[in-house]
């Protein structure tokens, strides 16, 4: 035998509870800027993701034709840890769409813009890599902000 259950308006099932149902169909449908928000940080998770483990290779020294690790200089190899840490832990976040995520990567991308502008010994990086980097940044602000004008 079945529990109890309405039917038509107001029907409940069985341990569901009328505010159940509206809590669930509340939160199905989703923006579209919500969405293209959410694939965005997925995709620079996994770049962010691949930075980490070219840190980390840099690191176990399994990249080919570069200097050993120990042979760096303190405050390189300092960076390289920093970032490969970093990076992770914002790809982490960032995969989950969770608002640490989000900052801790803003950290990771700014702190390695201000590494490569002020101090290019300790990170050299390429002009176009710090453009790329700046407009990921400027695109995922947009996108935010879209979701947010959308989602009033």
């Amino acid at each position: 035998m079945r529990g109890p259950s309405k039917s038509a308006r107001g029907a409940t099932r069985a341990g569901e509870f009328p505010s159940d149902r509206i809590e669930r169909s509340a939160a199905a449908p989703q923006n579209t800027w919500d969405t293209v928000l959410v694939w965005f940080m997925r995709i620079t998770a996994l770049a962010w993701l691949a930075k980490s483990v070219v840190s980390w290779a840099s690191i176990l020294d399994v990249m080919p034709g570069t200097r050993p690790f120990e042979t760096e200089p303190f405050g390189r190899q300092a960076a390289l840890i920093y970032f490969s840490v970093i990076d992770a832990t914002a790809a982490i976040g960032l995969w989950l769409t969770s608002a640490w995520g989000g900052v801790i990567w803003l950290l990771a991308i700014t702190s390695a813009l201000t590494l490569a502008v002020l101090t290019p010994q300790l990170l050299p990086t390429s002009l176009p890599l710090l453009g790329a980097e700046a407009s990921i940044v400027l695109i995922y602000f947009l996108l935010s902000w879209f979701a947010a004008q959308e989602s009033r």
